[in-house]
């Protein structure tokens, strides 16, 4: 029998007995459904997460602050009293640290020279500590704003625009979405090269207003809060914070480090241990959000030990349909093997219909999953998350779709050797005497 005339055969078997194989089709879907939705599910968030992060930062940046005593603060009995010749402020600077952890001292001069010595770094920039109070156009009111000064390292997520121009004298912005109609703006290309007011007050109470370009409008992330603004404007924000105080001190607690270009991961961990031995510490956003990834991992983990546990209860179903088969079709066995058939094809014709069922299952319980999970991604997507723009929370990639037919064809395979084996070494006298 030829190869194509046995895999005919072998697809018109498995429906000779419809009720016993269908009930094995389901079980098979049940583990094949499962799997597909909790894979693209991870996928999706985690496809959300990294694109968050790749819009957050560039990857050839690190943020360095003045390394804590972490020991001395898990030992302590409660909260230090307050000194004013060693503590330092606790308030935030605009836009959130990345870097977590107890309060850092502000880096000095002498330290961003320090940092700027270690090999393999090529600058440094310091986060100054800016605030802004409200923003407004010529037609609307004044609304609460505030500025991401770590704009140096984003890569805005544009949905209209460009990105910022860091070597620009011009002040310029990259607004958020969600300003567009409080601005008066119909659309974001309509807020895209005017011009907006924006207003703050130093720290002796006096206001001050600075006028901006919109270059951009950004979509909402995770990571980057607040609008965009290039160097030349975070620098003139933090100027006028402190205007009028002669001495005041402009120092951050966080500053950016850039890399040189074309370094290695083994040379990047080498200027971290460098910056560490020198007294900070440093880390790249992919750092501070490993613990998110590992998270969204062991969650999908778990989700799909049970779409396992649904397969694994699905072979013994193959197994049972297959041994009620070889059981049934004893006599048709040992005629097939009267006229010939060896052993060998056999074993292929009901490992092939073991298999038959396997992909049968799989690709039922892939294609309901597709539905599914499309038809709840759309939903909620302009429902309940429709804040986390660019969020596809099941994201089906045809690697993975390819992988659990695969999976399922290949516990298929293994759940019918048995009953295959035990056809494949029958005796045709014995067979054909079978009542």
């Amino acid at each position: 029998m030829r190869a194509i005339d046995l895999a005919r055969t072998a697809v018109a078997n498995t429906f000779r007995s419809k009720l016993r194989t269908t009930l094995t089709v389901l079980a098979l879907f049940v583990g094949a459904f499962t799997l597909t939705i909790t894979t693209a599910l991870g996928a999706g968030v985690s496809n959300y997460i990294e694109t968050q992060v790749n819009s957050f930062a560039a990857d050839d940046v690190l943020l360095v602050q003045a390394a804590t005593d972490l020991t001395a603060a898990a030992e302590s009995d409660g909260p230090a009293e307050w000194d004013p010749e060693t503590s330092t402020s606790s308030s935030s600077q605009a836009g959130g640290a990345p870097l977590a952890g107890a309060h850092a001292e502000p880096l000095t001069d002498d330290d961003l020279d320090a940092i700027a010595a270690i090999d393999g770094i090529s600058g440094i920039d310091p986060v100054r500590s800016i605030s802004t109070d409200w923003v407004s156009t010529d037609s609307s009111a004044k609304f609460e704003f505030s500025v991401n000064p770590q704009s140096a390292v984003t890569v805005a997520d544009l949905e209209a625009g460009t990105q910022l121009n860091q070597t620009s004298d011009t002040f310029e912005v990259v607004l958020p979405n969600d300003y567009l109609d409080a601005l008066d703006f119909a659309s974001a290309d309509d807020a895209v090269g005017t011009d907006i007011t924006i207003g703050m007050t130093d720290i002796t109470g006096e206001t001050h207003e600075i006028t901006a370009e919109v270059v951009g409008v950004s979509r909402s992330s995770l990571f980057a809060s607040g609008a965009g603004a290039n160097n030349a404007l975070v620098t003139e924000l933090a100027r006028l914070r402190t205007a009028g105080i002669e001495g005041a001190d402009e120092n951050s607690v966080i500053a950016i480090a850039y890399l040189e270009s074309g370094l290695s991961d083994e040379q990047i961990t080498q200027v971290t241990s460098d910056l560490d031995d020198a007294g900070f510490s440093a880390q790249t956003i992919e750092d501070q959000l490993g613990i998110v990834t590992t998270v969204i991992a062991g969650i999908t983990g778990v989700l799909n030990a049970f779409a396992i546990v649904a397969l694994i209860a699905a072979a013994f179903g193959i197994v049972n349909t297959l041994l009620m088969s070889v059981q049934e079709r004893t006599r048709e066995i040992g005629l097939m093997k009267a006229m010939g058939m060896g052993s060998s094809r056999i074993f292929a014709l009901f490992s092939l219909e073991a298999v038959t069922i396997g992909v049968i299952g799989s690709l039922i319980g892939v294609g309901a999953a597709m539905l599914v999970g499309s038809g709840l991604s759309t939903a909620l997507a302009a429902g309940p998350l429709a804040d986390l723009e660019g969020l596809s929370l099941f994201l089906f990639e045809p690697a993975s779709l390819i992988g659990v037919v695969l999976l399922i064809s290949a516990i298929a395979f293994v759940s019918g050797a048995l009953p295959a084996s035990r056809a494949a070494r029958q005796r045709p006298i014995e067979s054909l005497r079978y009542e």
